[in-house]
Order: C-alpha cells, then sequence, then structure tokens
C-alpha cells in the first residue's frame, strides 16, 4: 500500500496575481482597516489605490514586467505597497532583511541581476545605512516617502512574463543554501496564494481577525500571513521590530485575534512577564497562536497555553513549499511535539535509503508535492532537478515519520541551524571564519536551547597565534547579519576527524547537547 497523504486542493478560484488577494474588499469594503503601522492605517481602499500610485512609479522608473527588484525593508506599509506593485507589473520582488550586511544584499544583488535596489530608510536604520552604502538618491516613490533607490542596472535583463498565475514568478526569496552560496527560491503568484488560502482555511482565519504581523515578511513565512489576511477581508499590525512588552501591550489592549511566532516569540514573551514581575499575561481577544520555524518544546508549549488558555498550534512549512505543509488544527491540539496533518492539497511520502516508501511510524526523508511546491531555483537548473524529481516530489530533506495522520519531524539530513525562526546555513559562517588568516579549520553546528537553536563555532588556530575568541566576533560581526552570529566561539588545538580529514561534526555536536 502506498504511504502517499494527503488530498489535492478542492479547486476555489484564486486571484492571478498577489496583489489581487485584496482586490475583493476593496470593491465591496474599501473602508474596512487592512493595514496599519502604528498611528497609520491603510483601508482596503487606500492599499489599492496606493498600490496602482507606486506602481505607475515604478514603471515611470524603469522596472519592467520580469525585472527583479530588490526591497531591502522591515514590515512597513512602505514594504506592503512595494511588494504588490511589483506584482501589479509583472516584476519579481526580492524582499530582503535590512540587517543582512552588505556583503549578503551584494551576494543576492548580484545573482539575481536586479533592476534597481529600493530602500524603506524611514522605518530601518539598517536600511537607511544600506542605501548610504550604496549611494541610493532618498526620495517619494507615489504615496511613500524617503524611499532609496540605487541607479538602473543596465544589464539587467527581464524574464519572459507568463499570463498565469502558476508560471509568473511573484517573488524570489534567496536562502543560503548548505553550500553557502545564495539560492534564489521561485514562488509563483498561485503557490503564494494557494498556501494562503489553505493556511487560513486550516487555522480558521477570516475578516473578524486582527494578525499580529511581527515575523518578517523578508522571510516567507510573514509573506505569507500578509497574503493571507488580505485574502480573507481581515486586518494585519504591522510590526517591525520583535518587542516582548509591545507584545503584551497589543494582546491586552489592541484587540488582537491571531499571534504568529517562533518559539523565541513565546519564551521571550514568558520572560518579559516574569522579568516584569506580573503575575499573568492579558491574553485579550487572542483566539489563534501558532508556531513554527524550529523544533517546539512540549514544556514551552504547556506554560504558553496555560498562558493563554488556548492552544499553541505548531506547523511545518519551507521556503520551498511556500511555506505551508502541515499544523496542528485548533480542535485537534494534543500534548505533544506534532506538527499537526498536512494542508489541504499538500501529498506528502516518507522515503527510506532505499528510495522506497517507508511504513507508518517509521522515519524516513520527507517529500512532498502540491500546488504549492516551488517553479524551482533560479538559475540553477541542476540543483532544481535534484530537489524535484519529474513527477513533482520535492525532497525537503528533513527526517519524518507519520502516527496515523499526525506528523513529527525528527532531524534533518541537511546541516541547517533553525535561530529565532530564521534559516543559518554553516557553511556560510565557516567560509566567513576560515578567510581569517589565523584559522586553520572550522566547524559550526547548532546547540538546543529552550525554544531555541543557537550557532556554536569550534575553531582550530594556527600554532602560536594569540586571536581571541573575541576578537573572531569582532571579525565576523561585520559580514553576517546579527541572527547568524555564533553566540560561542570554541577554539581548540585540533577538531575531530576521520584518518581521510573529514571533519566529524557529529561529536562537536555531541559535546554541547549531551
Amino acid at each position: 500500500m502506498s504511504s502517499v497523504r494527503g488530498t489535492m486542493s478542492d479547486g476555489q478560484p484564486l486571484p492571478l496575481r498577489i496583489h489581487g488577494a485584496f482586490s475583493h474588499y476593496a470593491k465591496t469594503d474599501p473602508d474596512r482597516a487592512a493595514l496599519i503601522e502604528g498611528a497609520l492605517v491603510w483601508t482596503y481602499g487606500d492599499l489599492s489605490r496606493s498600490v496602482e500610485e507606486i506602481a505607475l512609479a515604478l514603471r515611470e522608473l524603469g522596472i519592467r514586467p520580469g525585472d527583479r527588484m530588490m526591497i531591502v525593508a522591515e514590515n512597513s506599509l512602505a514594504l506592503v505597497g512595494l511588494l504588490f506593485a511589483a506584482s501589479r507589473i509583472d516584476a519579481w520582488a526580492i524582499v530582503a532583511n535590512p540587517r543582512l550586511t552588505h556583503r549578503e544584499l551584494e551576494q543576492i544583488r548580484t545573482h539575481s541581476g536586479a533592476r534597481r535596489v529600493f530602500f524603506a530608510t524611514r522605518v530601518s536604520k539598517e536600511a537607511a545605512a544600506h542605501a548610504a552604502t550604496y549611494d541610493a538618491f532618498v526620495g517619494p516613490i507615489a504615496s511613500l516617502s524617503e524611499i532609496g533607490r540605487t541607479p538602473l542596472n543596465e544589464e539587467a535583463r527581464p524574464e519572459p512574463v507568463d499570463e498565469s498565475g502558476t508560471g509568473q514568478v511573484a517573488v524570489l526569496i534567496y536562502t543560503s543554501g548548505t553550500t553557502g552560496v545564495p539560492k534564489g527560491v521561485m514562488l509563483s503568484h498561485e503557490n503564494l496564494l494557494i498556501s494562503a488560502s489553505e493556511t487560513a482555511r486550516f487555522w480558521t482565519i477570516g475578516e473578524q481577525d486582527l494578525n499580529y504581523l511581527v515575523l518578517p515578511i523578508s522571510h516567507i513565512v510573514g509573506t505569507s500571513l500578509l497574503i493571507l489576511t488580505l485574502l480573507v477581508g481581515g486586518s494585519a499590525k504591522l510590526v517591525s521590530r520583535y518587542d516582548p512588552a509591545a507584545l503584551a501591550q497589543a494582546l491586552a489592549e489592541e484587540g488582537v485575534t491571531v499571534l504568529n511566532g517562533v518559539p523565541a516569540t513565546y519564551q521571550k514573551l514568558l520572560e518579559y512577564k516574569d522579568l516584569a514581575g506580573k503575575a499573568k499575561l492579558q491574553g485579550g481577544k487572542l483566539r489563534v497562536a501558532t508556531v513554527a520555524g524550529a523544533p517546539l518544546d512540549v514544556d514551552l508549549k504547556r506554560r504558553v497555553e496555560s498562558e493563554f488558555g488556548i492552544p499553541l498550534l505548531n506547523g511545518y512549512g519551507i521556503t520551498e513549499c511556500a511555506p505551508g505543509i502541515s499544523g496542528v488544527r485548533p480542535d485537534m491540539s494534543l500534548d505533544d511535539h506534532s506538527v499537526g496533518t498536512l494542508i489541504s492539497g499538500v501529498e506528502a511520502k516518507v522515503v527510506g535509503l532505499n528510495g522506497a516508501e517507508v511504513p507508518d511510524g517509521q522515519v524516513g526523508e520527507l517529500h512532498v508535492r502540491g500546488r504549492n511546491v516551488m517553479r524551482g531555483y533560479y538559475r540553477a537548473p541542476d540543483t532544481t532537478a535534484a530537489a524535484i524529481d519529474h513527477d513533482g516530489w520535492f525532497n525537503t530533506g528533513d527526517l519524518a515519520r507519520f502516527e496515523g495522520s499526525r506528523m513529527f519531524i525528527v532531524g534533518r539530513t541537511k546541516e541547517m541551524i533553525i535561530r529565532s525562526g530564521f534559516n543559518v546555513y554553516p557553511a556560510e559562517i565557516e567560509a566567513v571564519l576560515s578567510s581569517h588568516p589565523a584559522v586553520v579549520q572550522c566547524a559550526v553546528v547548532g546547540k538546543k536551547v529552550e525554544g531555541n537553536e543557537e550557532v556554536v563555532a569550534f575553531v582550530q588556530m594556527v600554532a602560536g597565534s594569540a586571536i581571541s575568541a573575541e576578537e573572531l566576533s569582532e571579525f565576523l560581526r561585520p559580514q553576517l547579519a546579527p541572527y547568524k552570529l555564533p553566540a560561542e566561539i570554541i577554539l581548540m588545538k585540533a577538531l575531530p576527524a576521520t584518518s581521510t580529514g573529514k571533519l566529524l561534526k557529529h561529536k562537536l555536536r555531541e559535546s554541547i547537547n549531551a
């Protein structure tokens, strides 16, 4: 019997482009609040008008259908306006976290062949600093004030435009990859819309909801949450920086009904409660709380549920699947670390080392298929072919097992570390560390901490070197985003290795996770 699981989507009609997510409510209820950034509010009507104006301005700035355009921004009205305006003119949006270093942004800009880079300087001091580094002109773009923009890249060549939502790329999201080389995940409009639609249905999110959107829109989860909120007529509170005190206040006073986070989001919220001497946090109208992006500790789950009196719903997804794969339904919450059942439209199978599907309860590599699976990696046909087979099955590289319909993620065949919901790839950090003249070799592994993972680097130095771990940290700081920086650098005389010189990372991992 086949162990393929899941059902195909019910075929509900969706817009052809992601900017169509808000078109229904822009026409039927234009005064409904769509986006909130501090004291600023865009209604659905405001959003629709602003996107049209920004799209016209982008055309005048030389952005063509099929061009890639980078948006360096924190969660903000400016980011949303630029993202949907790119969709409106069939450009590919690349939303980049301003906390990336110049080196990291340059890797993305160069690989993507971006036509222009835009910086939301009003909201983010990091974005403003990048704009200055690029000598970008800063000024208004339609209704948006203080947007930096680089000169046109005259060598940029537009990609062909596909009239279908299936073939046209909406966003290009870069991951560093296990080799440390950036990979651009091509997600189509259909990928994003089907994942958002099914996720909203799965977690019963609707027009009555106020979503506290603190997960970065530069990450696929933030992008999906934005689209699903608008697709169902809800409101999204755009939060550029996570502050547990501000979240606690918003829950108590602002009518937030939906909260999505990573384990660290909830861990830091509970730590704030203790430090503030509060007996209990006020959940207000909170009715849906979800968590994803990192392994969930069952004790943390229990404490959050005790605090708010609602289940903490675990979920699982990856960038290449836009991202939704599975989740715990609100009416099926269990006291374990299951990532729930498959979202409608997603099929899954667990494959053993011999390539055959394994029976229920056994661990294997997780392969998934559905309309949410990416079109491929940009300018990397061989990498794409290695990840997606001719039948459309995508190899997640994660190890999983099923117990009936419930799925458990038990490990990763890749070495990726997930820190505070961000993907961290050891090879990238190792490459930067190895560029230091005093470093002989190094190895980066993940260390489990409560509700999160930390990055730990083991380094073998040149004999006689007096370089300290603190000096190595300072060497890394300007070259890596903060979430990639090792929490600890351990200097060693020699790293464990086989007779052939292959580093034994599992021994290092065991030494800090014992």
